[in-house]
C-alpha cells in the first residue's frame, strides 16, 4: 500500500490553501503571522513510490507543490544583507537618542527586492526584541504603506489600520487619530517603523507637503527607527525643497538595483533551483541559462522569483516535472522585462 508522500509535510504555509483568508502584513495580526512563518518545506517522494501514486493521492501531492512553489522564497542576497546591516546599526544608534533620529531609505527600480529587503530587517528586528522580552505586551515594528494620493488622515488611519484600533469616527479629527496611535505606540515600546511605497509622497505638491509633515510630526513623538522604501526616490520629489532637504539629511540611502551577471547572480539562480521540488528536474539545469534567465529578467531578482516558480508550478500542470529553456521560453514575467528582452532579441534576429 502507497501512504501519503504530503503527510510529513506539516509546515503551516503548506496548510494555508483550499481558499484560506491571509491577513496582510500591513496589519499586526498578518504582520504577526508573517514574523512567525517558517520557511515553506516540502519532502520529495522517492521516484519509484511517486510512480504508483494514484490519481488521487497524486493529485493532492500536486496542489501541496504547487501551494508551495506560489509562496515567495526569500533569498539573502547583498541588499537584504546591507539593509539589515545598516537598520540594526541604526536601531542601536538611535536607542538613547533625544533629538533628531536618523532613518534609511530603500531606493530603487521596481522588482529590485525593496520590499523584500525592508520586511526582512522588521522580522529580524522583531525576533530580536522577542528573544530579549518574552512578555509578548510589545509591539517593536509596525509596517505599513503611504496611501496614495495621501493625506495626513489617511496615513494616521494606515497605522491605526496596523494596530487594529476601533473604527475611527468622522468626528475625530488627523489631531484625535493621530495623539491615540502615538500614545498606543508608545506604550508598545514600538521602536522600527517600516513605511513602503515613499514615492507615493511628492513634496512638490500641497498634499505631499502636509503629508511629510504629519510624518515628520510621527518621527519627533515616536522613539523609533523609520526605514522607508520606494521607485526611485531620488527623483520623485520626496528630496525637494526644504523638507526634502530635511529628510536627506537625516536618512541614510540604500540603493537596490539589478544584478549583473556574475558570481551572486549565478549564485542566486542555484538558491533558487535548490528550492525546486520537481521530480524529474535535472539539477544544475538553471544554473547553466544563467546568462538566458539575466536576459529574461534583466538581472531583477523579483522576476526571476516569478520566472522560475511559474516555470515550476507549469512543470506540474504539464506533468513533465523539469524545466527547460523551451518551457522558460513560453513564460511571460512583468512587461518592462519582457519588453527589453523582446526588443533585443529582434535586434539579434535582424543583425544575424
Amino acid at each position: 500500500m502507497v501512504t501519503d508522500p504530503t503527510a510529513e509535510d506539516d509546515s503551516a504555509q503548506n496548510k494555508q490553501h483550499d481558499g484560506e483568508h491571509i491577513e496582510p502584513t500591513t496589519t499586526l495580526v498578518g504582520w504577526r503571522r508573517f514574523v512567525d512563518a517558517d520557511p515553506a518545506v516540502f519532502h520529495l517522494a522517492p521516484l519509484h513510490q511517486w510512480q504508483t501514486l494514484t490519481d488521487e493521492v497524486r493529485a493532492e501531492y500536486d496542489e501541496r507543490r504547487i501551494a508551495y512553489h506560489s509562496e515567495l522564497q526569500v533569498v539573502r542576497t547583498s541588499t537584504v544583507k546591507a539593509v539589515a546591516h545598516q537598520g540594526r546599526l541604526l536601531t542601536l544608534l538611535n536607542q538613547r537618542e533625544h533629538g533628531a533620529r536618523r532613518g534609511l531609505i530603500l531606493s530603487g527600480e521596481r522588482t529590485t527586492g525593496k520590499t523584500t529587503a525592508l520586511k526582512q530587517l522588521g522580522r529580524l528586528h522583531e525576533l530580536r526584541v522577542r528573544q530579549r522580552y518574552a512578555d509578548g505586551k510589545r509591539i517593536p515594528v509596525v509596517y505599513v504603506t503611504a496611501p496614495p494620493k495621501g493625506s495626513p488622515r489617511k496615513l494616521a488611519l494606515e497605522f491605526a489600520r496596523f494596530l487594529g484600533l476601533p473604527v475611527i469616527s468622522p468626528r475625530h479629527n488627523t489631531t484625535d487619530v493621530t495623539n491615540v496611535v502615538c500614545q498606543v505606540l508608545t506604550e508598545a515600546r514600538t521602536d522600527l517603523v517600516l513605511v513602503d511605497e515613499i514615492h507615493l509622497m511628492n513634496l512638490a505638491t500641497i498634499a505631499g507637503e502636509e503629508l511629510s509633515d504629519h510624518l515628520k510630526y510621527f518621527t519627533e513623538h515616536l522613539s523609533a527607527t523609520f526605514v522607508y522604501a520606494g521607485i526611485d526616490v531620488e527623483h520623485s520629489g520626496l528630496f525637494t525643497g526644504i523638507r526634502g532637504g530635511q529628510i536627506a539629511g537625516r536618512c541614510t540611502l540604500v540603493h537596490t538595483g539589478p544584478f549583473p551577471v556574475g558570481a551572486e547572480w549565478r549564485g542566486l539562480v542555484a538558491t533558487f533551483e535548490d528550492t525546486l521540488r520537481l521530480q524529474l528536474h535535472d539539477p544544475g539545469t538553471l544554473v547553466k541559462l544563467a546568462k538566458y534567465l539575466h536576459q529574461r529578467t534583466g538581472g531583477m531578482i523579483g522576476s526571476l522569483s516569478h520566472l522560475v516558480r511559474a516555470a515550476a508550478i507549469s512543470a506540474i500542470l504539464d506533468g513533465s516535472e523539469r524545466i527547460t529553456r523551451r518551457q522558460l521560453d513560453a513564460i511571460r514575467v512583468d512587461h518592462a522585462s519582457e519588453s527589453v528582452f523582446r526588443g533585443e532579441h529582434r535586434q539579434r534576429g535582424m543583425a544575424g
